[in-house]
């Protein structure tokens, strides 16, 4: 029988890889070796290839299989080691040669106690906080405050969940553990005691104010210090400010999700900034300098003479420096020409001899007209 590769091996990455490196490689490699893009005399070895990956990553994908992979090797995750009694890795040898795999490997966190017992201990879950900031913001950085929600120790009860007078109990299911044993074959598994949910204790009368949980609900002030730079979607992690661990254990983090209030004037893409600039009628067709607004103030730019609505002018250096970025972006301003409103009959008046002196000067004042009107001709040749 041939000997199974190491499972990182099979999908090249190391031992310390996270999930999203070993889901990569695992789908590069079974695209690869995938039977319906392998045919002919190649197609028995590339089935076996992608049996092989497709073994590795339901092995490595899992945290718990994946777990018991890397302290037993391929004996910890082979469902045919089973078995009745007997020698090799049947009945209880497997048990006494590797352990309570099940209860040790998997329960991960417990704290100690007799035989190995004693209260599991959970992390807090993390939080998620969605916070608005202007642009201004975003590009120059800042400090802020939020007010987020945390657990404090419940006053009535001073922590202990237990009415007033009264007190919690040891769970008779466990003994006090936090966790129950079920033997399947030569498996002990370990799981969490449904009776008091690992804390080892029964309240029988739970206190009023905090309904037996030993903490109350609150909300506290939280200093957030925002970066230059930052954009759309990006993330701040506050550690150690998500919800409190169970039974001692690490509290979850807080993730503070970015999103950028709507400018009046700009819009963002990526580190550059764009801007539409309205210009008179007269301005674009004379020319001349008008001043454009910047995050970090004002500046000019220079029209030509017979300047097109839609010219897109480009202001090196006057974007934003993003988070990782070693120079600033650019901002592009967008010239939109206005059409004069609301005419006296003087205007008008003006207007009509202006577009008479046009027509009488030929093609020439209106170049992109003559080309549009000759490609509609052509059309209807």
């Amino acid at each position: 029988m041939a000997t199974k590769r190491d499972f990182y091996e099979v999908l090249g990455v190391a031992k310390n890889a996270d999930e999203d490196a070993i889901k990569k490689a695992y789908r590069k490699l079974a695209m690869k070796y995938h039977p319906d893009r392998n045919q002919g005399d190649g197609a028995k070895a590339a089935e076996e290839k992608f049996k092989e990956v497709k073994e590795a990553y339901e092995i490595l994908s899992d945290g718990q299989k994946r777990a018991a992979y890397d302290q037993y090797g391929h004996a910890g995750v082979d469902p045919n080691m089973g078995g009745g009694g007997g020698g090799g890795f049947g009945g209880a040898g497997f048990a006494d040669a590797f352990g309570d795999i099940f209860g040790d490997i998997f329960g991960g966190g417990r704290r100690g106690g007799a035989n190995g017992g004693g209260q599991r201990v959970y992390r807090g879950a993390d939080l998620s906080y969605s916070l608005e900031i202007t642009l201004e913001d975003a590009a120059r950085g800042s400090d802020t405050q939020i007010r987020i929600p945390t657990w404090e120790s419940c006053g009535t009860c001073n922590g202990t969940g237990a009415k007033p007078g009264t007190s919690a109990k040891t769970c008779g299911h466990c003994n006090g553990s936090g966790t129950v044993h079920m033997r399947q074959g030569f498996f002990s598994i370990q799981q969490t005691c449904p009776h008091c949910h690992g804390s080892g204790k029964i309240i029988p009368d739970p206190c009023g104010a905090c309904h037996g949980a030993g903490k109350v609900k609150k909300t506290k002030t939280l200093e957030v210090k925002i970066p230059a730079g930052i954009n759309e979607g990006m993330r701040i992690r506050s550690t150690g400010n998500g919800e409190p661990g169970v039974n001692g254990g690490p509290p979850g983090d807080l993730y503070i999700e970015i999103h950028l209030k709507q400018h009046d004037i700009f819009e963002r893409d990526g580190d550059d900034l764009h801007c539409t600039v309205p210009v008179a009628l007269t301005t674009a067709a004379l020319g001349g300098n008008i001043e454009v607004p910047t995050l970090g103030g004002k500046a000019e730019i220079e029209l030509p003479e017979g300047t097109q609505h839609g010219k897109t002018f480009r202001l090196k250096g006057k974007g934003i420096k993003g988070l990782r970025a070693s120079y600033p972006g650019d901002l592009y301003c967008h010239i939109s020409v206005e059409t004069p409103v609301k005419l006296t009959e003087y205007q008008r008046k003006l207007l009509k001899e202006l577009d008479k002196s046009f027509r009488d000067g030929g093609d020439k004042h209106s170049p992109s007209s003559k080309s549009w009107a000759d490609r509609v001709k052509d059309l209807f040749k």
